[in-house]
C-alpha cells in the first residue's frame, strides 16, 4: 500500500515533506499533481485526486482546516464556520472557502491566503479537540458564525447546533447574552429566541423560518400520530391543531434514510403515502407537503398553507 495512502486515511492529506520522505522527489510531484492523481489544497499540502473527489465541501473543507491547524499549530484555534465543521454540525448558506481561525498568540493578517485570522479573547478552557481539530466552543462558533449570515441562515445553523447535541438552548442563551455587547450582535435575538433542536433538518429549519416571517402560527414540532391499539403511526414535521393541519418536508435524502435492506426508494415513497393515507383517516387532519425546490417560490408556499387555514377556520 502507498504509504501516503496510511497517512491521508488518518490526516486527510499529505504533506510535500511526506511525499519526499515516501521517495518522490520535487520533479515528480509537480508531474503528478499536473496528472491529475494528486491535488494541491494548500501550500505544501496534497490528497489523492479519488479521495478529494469523494468527499462533500464540508469534507473537503474540514481537510483545507485540518491542514491549515498543521502548518500554525498552537498559534490558532479553528472557530467560525470551520469550529462549527469540527463539531460535526449541518452546515448551509455559508462560505467554505477559507479556513477561520481565531488567534491564541494575538497576533496575524486579518486575511493570508485560504485563512481568515481573527482575533478576539479566548480562555484558555474554551480551546477544545474534536477529532484531532483545535477548537473553539461550538456554540461560540455558531454564534460567532451567525454575526455574518442573514437571518434564514442563522436560523438554520442555530438550529442544528441545537439538533447535533452539540449545546443546549441554555447554553446558546447564556453565550448570546455574554456576547450581546459585541457590535451587530443584536439582530441575532429572534435567531435565538426562535431556535429549536426539533426541527429535523437544515430544510425544516428554511421551512420554519419562512412560517416565522410570513406571519403563520407557529407549528408543534415533531409530532406523533398514534393508532387506537397506541402503535405508532409515524411523526408529522409540523402541526397546527387549531386548523387540523399537518406539514412535513420531502426530500431524496429522507426517502434514502427510510431505505430498509433490499428496498428501492419507490418502494420507500410508496410507503410514506401510505402512512400519510393512514394519518389523515386517524386524524382527519389535511396535509401540505414541502419540497427543497418550494422553497426558492416562498410566496406560493405560504400560500398554500395559508389557504389551509383560511378553509379551516
Amino acid at each position: 500500500m502507498d504509504p501516503l495512502r496510511i497517512i491521508t486515511a488518518t490526516e486527510g492529506f499529505f504533506t510535500r515533506r511526506e511525499a519526499k520522505n515516501a521517495g518522490y522527489a520535487d520533479r515528480q510531484i509537480t508531474a503528478v499533481v499536473r496528472q491529475g492523481a494528486w491535488h494541491r489544497i494548500r501550500r505544501g499540502a496534497y490528497v489523492f485526486a479519488d479521495e478529494w473527489a469523494a468527499l462533500d465541501a464540508v469534507g473537503r473543507h474540514r481537510v483545507r482546516a485540518r491542514a491549515v491547524q498543521r502548518s500554525l499549530g498552537g498559534k490558532i484555534a479553528l472557530s467560525h464556520v470551520s469550529g462549527m465543521a469540527a463539531h460535526g454540525i449541518d452546515l448551509w448558506g455559508v462560505d467554505l472557502a477559507k479556513v477561520h481561525v481565531t488567534r491564541l498568540d494575538g497576533a496575524g493578517r486579518p486575511l493570508e491566503g485560504d485563512v481568515v485570522h481573527h482575533l478576539g479573547a479566548v480562555r484558555e478552557d474554551e480551546v477544545e479537540t474534536r477529532d484531532g481539530l483545535r477548537t473553539l466552543p461550538a456554540v461560540r462558533c455558531a454564534l460567532e458564525t451567525s454575526l455574518q449570515a442573514n437571518d434564514e441562515v442563522t436560523q438554520c445553523l442555530l438550529d442544528a447546533g441545537l439538533r447535533a447535541k452539540a449545546f443546549t438552548k441554555e447554553e446558546l442563551i447564556a453565550e448570546y447574552q455574554r456576547m450581546n455587547q459585541w457590535p451587530f450582535s443584536h439582530p441575532l435575538g429572534a435567531a435565538v429566541a426562535h431556535a429549536n433542536p426539533l426541527s429535523g433538518s437544515i430544510a425544516e429549519s428554511r421551512c420554519l423560518w419562512l412560517f416565522r416571517v410570513g406571519g403563520l402560527p407557529r407549528p408543534e414540532l415533531q409530532v406523533p400520530v398514534y393508532r387506537a391499539d397506541g402503535s405508532l403511526v409515524g411523526i408529522v414535521d409540523w402541526a397546527w391543531p387549531q386548523f387540523r393541519l399537518f406539514g412535513e418536508f420531502d426530500g431524496k435524502v429522507k426517502y434514502g434514510k427510510l431505505l430498509r435492506p433490499g428496498q428501492s426508494p419507490s418502494d420507500a415513497v410508496f410507503e410514506e403515502k401510505r402512512r400519510e393515507d393512514e394519518i389523515r383517516e386517524i386524524t382527519d387532519y389535511g396535509f401540505v407537503r414541502v419540497i427543497w425546490d418550494d422553497l426558492d417560490s416562498p410566496r406560493r408556499t405560504l400560500g398554500r398553507f395559508q389557504s389551509r387555514m383560511r378553509i379551516a377556520s
